[in-house]
């Protein structure tokens, strides 16, 4: 699944860690995500657009 982890991550300065703390989830697992290696739950992924301020749509997009 193709994401916008790593942009929004850097419009809002925070670091992998910063993120991964945040969101209650380790570094690697936010490096994964951001690689497209991992798909977030769907609870993380509320997470994130609660965070981001962003729908999930606005930061997930399926690959076809």
């Amino acid at each position: 699944m193709k994401n916008r982890i790593k942009i929004l991550r850097a419009e809002h300065d925070l670091t992998q860690a910063e993120l991964a703390k945040r969101l209650n989830v380790s570094r690697q697992t936010i490096n994964a995500i951001e690689k497209g290696k991992f798909d977030p739950s769907l609870p993380l992924a509320f997470k994130l657009s609660h965070l981001f301020d962003k729908t999930i749509e606005e930061i997930f997009e399926a690959e076809n």
